[in-house]
């Protein structure tokens, strides 16, 4: 296993009785791969894969980052992946599924954050706070002006999600100028026949953890979901540029770990 980052890997941190590190060996990026299967493919009542891990081709090009309990027991992971500009984008996961060509005059590295996930047993804060912390620790270490990525919804009936829809529609959809255009043969265009907000209580109730986390820094959405039969979930493009942070949200992200 080698590093993909363009600078040296973070060191790790321990905090609250958990380690936060980037994954250094295969026997590293493996138990990563077991939890995302758990979470991505046995919780979400997929098939099982015969080696019992969730694995795909984006994996050799991504760096692993772990949150470790004190008995080495991984609770969550997530992976990244740099992109020096807007204009390497073709190469990125999400690419798959949204047409990014809009992003391509954005001329600050950008960091994809994707398959990030906590062990269903977790209960603890604290873990999710180590991941963002490292994120966090991450993206100030690259100079990135953007985080990116496809925020999920569970399964493939997208319409179960018509109020946090007509939310994003109303409130969080991406700059004209940087709005991913369709690149998937299975799409709900939900910003063009949103509805007035009836309950926002139920429509915040609906959005993933993931994407409520992007949306409260400031994050933006595509126009439109994508319907992906193969994970189960109906996902949305998702960007945050780091300047659009609240700076009292930036500095307690920052603060995780220092």
């Amino acid at each position: 296993m080698t590093k993909r980052s363009s600078t040296p890997l973070l060191p790790a941190f321990e905090r609250n009785g958990y380690v936060v590190r980037f994954a250094v060996s295969d026997a590293d990026l493996r138990s990563a791969q077991k939890l995302r299967h758990l979470c991505f493919v046995e919780q979400a009542g997929l098939p099982a894969r015969a080696d019992g891990r969730d694995t795909d081709g984006f994996d050799a090009s991504c760096d692993h980052v772990l949150v470790e309990d004190s008995h080495g027991q991984v609770l969550g992971c997530f992976r990244v992946q740099v992109f020096g500009s807007g204009a390497a984008l073709g190469d990125c996961y999400a690419s798959q599924y949204y047409d990014l060509g809009r992003l391509s005059p954005y001329d600050a590295p950008m960091v994809e954050l994707g398959r990030f996930c906590i062990h269903p047993a977790s209960t603890d804060g604290n873990v999710v706070r180590m991941a963002w912390g490292m994120l966090a620790a991450f993206v100030d270490a690259q100079g990135a002006g953007m985080l990116f990525g496809c925020s999920s919804f569970e399964g493939v009936e997208g319409t179960r999600y018509r109020d946090a829809f007509d939310l994003l529609a109303d409130n969080y959809l991406a700059p004209a100028n940087q709005m991913p255009k369709v690149n998937a043969p299975k799409t709900l265009s939900f910003a063009n026949d949103a509805k007035p907000i009836q309950d926002q209580r139920k429509a915040l109730g609906q959005l993933p953890p993931l994407l409520k986390t992007y949306l409260t820094m400031g994050g933006w959405v595509s126009d439109h979901a994508v319907i992906d039969h193969e994970m189960n979930t109906t996902h949305v493009f998702t960007g945050l540029e780091i300047a659009s942070i609240p700076p009292a949200r930036a500095k307690a992200l920052r603060a995780i770990l220092g």
